[in-house]
């Protein structure tokens, strides 16, 4: 199954309380916007989240506003001049039915264990849980879909795996004698109840369309589930970056899965803030970087957007769309069927919290950030991966030294590969379990304490800089790349000094980084306090301790400012590789809000790359302009004289 490079996420979530839905729906209208916007596949709607269907149904009731078959119509529409239609039915939310079957409702539980399910008074949906009579009737209105229009594919929104205490779960788990009380039993009926869902929902289309993809949206694909994964055909990555996901997730979450061997949707938005906003435009430059974005990194675009009631399309919207994807269009042929090119792998801590929320997984996003920012090449990793793909492997913070993966890094070692460990990461039993070039010793007894480098940084002179996560106490055995310094005392009631910490007391304890034979260890949770301080002197050591283990192997290395992002693709049926270099600078309004409003151009990048094949030539695209390279004991050279946003180099062999 091919995607769409160019696709729109068309939202319909109507309101029983407005009337003429869909009264200035006109297919001439629909099909001029589709081209203004450039636009290959739009999804649209069946169902949406208040629970009416946008056409008749006999397995549902059609929004009473509604006096036309408005899905025909746009399929129909669509298909004329092309451009594919997915369609979408809200699978976890019916508020119609929330109200006719209160006893249907997921029930939770609150952090502090109290039971929760939605006051029936508040304003917003309320879900259904899929361990009800409510599948039955969700299934019968997919079929009826598949049966009755040309989708080209099922959307289903809002599931996953919920841990529900609702009349029907808590009947279940006593029947089979579980402690409904008991988290765990719950969370193991909660993975049954998604599996035969998802199993029921892959029989039900195939029924009638055997193949139809289909894509079951939880906003989040979790690292470590990859049955999740593959219970889909392909993968719509949900990632608006002003909607709270911010500009760090998407790149974290496609670095993971574009090992799955799925076809993948980078979704955004082209609201100023989430979904569900009338009238709510970005600036067209954040969505030129954010569809460049899912290009350099192997993904297809999805942009998403939510109709007026009246079925009018927005030419607001569309010409937005289109700037974004007119220069999409002109690329499409440089980043279909791609592998991406990488030297280093991060073992997620998602992997093993199995959490999508989880406060030691910002051990991971703070790795993430570090590597997008020093221009390596990675990918996350989770236990199911690859390990011997890749040079080294990162270890961050607060991964569990199982027997699982100590059978899987010691492959990985055997074979010649490094490990970067910090914090509580590549310790067990109070001993260090591979030669990272150290001994350790016990927690330390300073937070905050210092570290002073002995290795020279790209920003940052000599000097003693403080270091705020919990640590532990390394003495060296291997080469030492900065000292641990402790402070005086720790801050106290009645034992105090200035106004955040006591400094450095001159008193060594003893290493901060050490190199071994089979890696390096950072002896505190530096990848956490990135996410949470990002001092740059935390950036520039890791990028240090990176660059000794990775020495002459490092693939690439190119001279774009920090908030540049960098990507190497292979195009094996054509014989080329193709660099991606982008520049943009997202900075944060009003209450948070992640925005890229200019984009300014910046020139002269010098890249070197060492590309493993002899290249035969290297132009740029779209502009087909060749440019002058050096190729020399193994490397290729070339300066990219000018990135404004975008810009790839194919280097063909």
């Amino acid at each position: 199954m091919k995607l769409s490079f160019r696709q729109v996420h068309l939202d319909f979530h109507t309101s029983e309380c407005i009337d003429g839905i869909g009264a200035k729906f006109d297919k001439k209208q629909f099909q001029e916007m589709l081209k203004l916007g450039h636009v290959s596949s739009i999804t649209v709607f069946s169902k949406c989240h208040h629970g009416w269907a946008y056409h008749p149904s006999d397995a549902n009731e059609m929004h009473p506003g509604l006096k036309f078959d408005l899905l025909k119509a746009q399929i129909e529409a669509a298909h004329e001049i092309g451009v594919k239609t997915p369609v979408y039915l809200s699978a976890g939310v019916d508020e119609k039915l929330c109200t006719k079957h209160p006893e249907w409702k997921t029930i939770v539980k609150d952090p502090w264990g109290n039971f929760v399910i939605f006051d029936p008074f508040c304003v917003g949906y309320h879900e259904l849980c899929l361990n009800t009579p409510y599948l039955e009737m969700l299934l019968a209105q997919i079929k009826e879909v598949c049966e009755r229009y040309d989708a080209d594919g099922i959307f289903l929104d809002i599931v996953g795996e919920k841990e529900c205490y609702c009349p029907a779960c808590m009947a279940e788990m006593q029947r089979r004698g579980w402690d409904p009380l008991d988290r765990e039993n719950a969370r193991k009926l909660a993975k049954e109840v998604y599996a035969n869902y998802t199993r029921r929902v892959r029989e039900t289309i195939d029924s009638v369309k055997p193949g139809l993809p289909v894509f079951h949206n939880g906003g989040h694909i979790i690292v470590g589930r990859r049955d999740l994964a593959y219970a889909n055909t392909h993968l719509e990555m949900e990632s608006l970056p002003t909607g709270g996901w911010g500009y760090d997730h998407f790149p974290m979450s496609v670095a993971y899965c574009r090992n799955f061997g799925l076809e993948m949707l980078g979704m955004t938005g082209k609201f100023h803030t989430a979904w569900g906003e009338f009238g709510g435009f970005k600036h067209k430059n954040a969505l030129r970087y954010e569809v460049a974005l899912s290009m350099a990194n192997g993904a297809k675009c999805s942009i998403g957007d939510q109709l007026h009631p009246s079925g009018e399309m927005s030419s607001a919207t569309y010409a937005l769309i289109g700037a974004a994807y007119k220069e999409a269009e002109e690329k499409e042929a440089w980043c279909d069927d791609v592998d991406a090119i990488t030297d280093i792998g991060v073992l997620s801590v998602e992997a093993f919290t199995k959490e999508r929320i989880h406060p030691d997984n910002i051990a991971t996003e703070g790795a993430n950030r570090m590597l997008l920012e020093g221009h390596y090449l990675y990918d996350i990793l989770d236990m199911e991966s690859d390990f011997n793909r890749y040079k080294v492997i990162i270890l961050p913070d607060k991964i569990p030294m199982t027997e699982e993966l100590k059978s899987k890094l010691d492959a990985f070692v055997m074979g010649g590969g490094k490990i970067l460990a910090s914090g509580h990461s590549g310790i067990a039993s109070g001993k260090m379990v591979y030669d990272l070039g150290c001994t350790y010793e016990g927690p330390s007894a300073y937070q905050p304490a210092y570290v002073v480098p002995s290795v020279p940084l790209a920003n940052m002179d000599p000097g003693t800089y403080v270091i705020y996560q919990e640590g532990h106490r390394v003495q060296p055995t291997g080469l030492e790349l900065a000292k641990r310094e402790a402070s005086y005392f720790n801050r106290g009631l009645g034992h105090f000094c200035s106004h955040q910490h006591t400094p450095n007391s001159g008193v060594t304890e003893g290493s901060a980084i050490t190199v071994g034979s089979q890696g390096a260890y950072i002896s505190w949770s530096v990848f956490t306090e990135y996410r949470e301080k990002a001092s740059l002197i935390l950036r520039d050591l890791v990028c240090a301790t990176l660059d000794t283990l990775l020495g002459d192997d490092k693939t690439l290395k190119v001279g774009l400012p920090a908030q540049g992002v960098t990507t190497l693709m292979e195009q094996k049926g054509q014989n080329r590789l193709v660099h991606h270099l982008l520049y943009a600078t997202p900075v944060k309004r009003g209450n948070g809000i992640e925005v890229i409003e200019d984009i300014v151009p910046i020139y002269n990048i010098d890249v070197t790359l060492r590309p493993g094949k002899t290249v035969k030539k290297i132009y740029l695209a779209p502009q087909m302009t060749e440019i002058p390279f050096k190729q020399q004991d193994g490397c290729v050279s070339y300066t990219v004289e000018k990135v404004d946003n975008h810009q790839m180099v194919v280097l063909e062999y």
